[in-house]
């Protein structure tokens, strides 16, 4: 059994966006690549040939892997989030104890993350650290270079 994806409806928008290009446009295109590569001859020593085969491979892996996330995807309501406890898809404003640095990270899903944009997945060693956390509870989450210890300033949507 699949496992549940809980997206904004902007991140489920984004992954068939993806899925239809994938489908549409990719596909298409690698099987006119190995149309005309399979043209050229003995198959058994085009490497153009086995390059197109393998690039379907792995276009046809991320296709059935993006058909299994959108099918199994539920949309959050944003107005129905709770910001009481951290949980996913709140924006969560930390203050670095050591450093009294305060950063701000969003908690999403897995295929919404985007560091860039301040986006963490919840499945990250931060976000799992700070679920069901409130207002002025002080975390420590193991950090590639050590423990940090962290205070949950804010919590809103």
């Amino acid at each position: 059994m699949s496992e549940i994806s809980y997206l904004t409806q902007e991140g489920l928008d984004k992954l068939k966006g993806e899925l239809n290009q994938l489908v549409n446009v990719e596909r298409p295109g690698i099987s006119k690549q190995i149309a005309e590569a399979r043209d050229k001859g003995d198959l058994s020593e085009n490497a153009e040939y086995d390059a197109a085969k393998e690039a379907q491979g792995l276009l046809e892996l991320r296709i059935s892997k993006l058909q299994d996330t959108i099918r199994n995807a539920r949309v959050i309501d944003p107005t129905q989030i709770d910001t009481e406890t951290v949980q996913i898809l709140n924006v969560v404003k930390l203050k670095n104890l050591k450093t009294n640095s305060e950063m701000q990270y969003t908690i999403v899903s897995e295929s919404e993350a985007n560091l860039k944009e301040k986006k963490i997945s919840v499945n990250t060693p931060i976000a799992q650290g700070l679920l069901g956390k409130k207002v002025g509870d002080v975390v420590e989450i193991q950090v590639p270079n050590g423990i940090v210890s962290f205070e949950i300033v804010d919590i809103s949507i």
